[in-house]
């Protein structure tokens, strides 16, 4: 279990998001608006899934979060290929799956997996932002963005292992004798 800090928690990062959010709220009711802002929400959750990655020094959440951001996004650009479906704006045959929800909806889930629900809830948030930005702007249908989060999230769940920190040892030494101290959190 990873313990954060009290203004990381699911609550506290809701709140943030909605905090950053809501000044904007007004600027967001134009669909370039809305489109605008989930594009950068969806470079935004591989970038703070990475910063936690920094924070715990885990170099095999990088490559997870990788792995699964662009596994979703190859699959989902595979059956683009394949189905050919029309977008709504009329700008394209490639509307079927969206590539951008299935790339936000793994990023969201490799968090998830790989630090639990305090990070969780805030990264599906955004990603479902995501979705959402994607049928507003008429780049896609809703069945086009449900396919999306449905290959983001399962690539994300197998592609992402559960964070183990590594153990904490401890020597200590003197005239009398020596120990070694290990501690392992879980």
């Amino acid at each position: 279990m990873v313990t954060s800090p009290a203004f990381l928690s699911s609550k506290g990062a809701l709140i943030l998001v909605l905090a950053i959010l809501y000044p904007s709220a007004p600027a967001l009711t134009k669909n370039s608006d809305i489109e605008t802002a989930g594009n950068g929400m969806k470079f935004a959750l591989p970038v703070a899934g990475l910063a936690l990655n920094l924070v715990h020094k885990d170099t095999d959440g990088a490559w997870q979060l990788g792995a699964s951001f662009l596994g979703a996004f190859g699959a989902s650009r595979l059956l683009k290929e394949i189905v050919q479906e029309e977008r709504p704006d009329h700008s394209g045959m490639d509307s079927f799956p969206s590539s951008s929800t299935a790339s936000a909806f793994a990023a969201a889930s490799s968090i998830q997996v790989r630090y639990g629900w305090n990070y969780g809830l805030p990264a599906y948030s955004m990603a479902a932002f995501v979705g959402y930005s994607r049928v507003a702007a008429d780049k896609h249908h809703w069945q086009d963005v449900a396919a999306g989060a449905v290959i983001g999230w399962g690539v994300g769940q197998l592609v992402t292992s559960g964070y183990q920190p590594l153990p904490e040892i401890q020597a200590y030494g003197g005239t009398e004798g020596a120990a070694l101290q290990a501690t392992w959190h879980w």
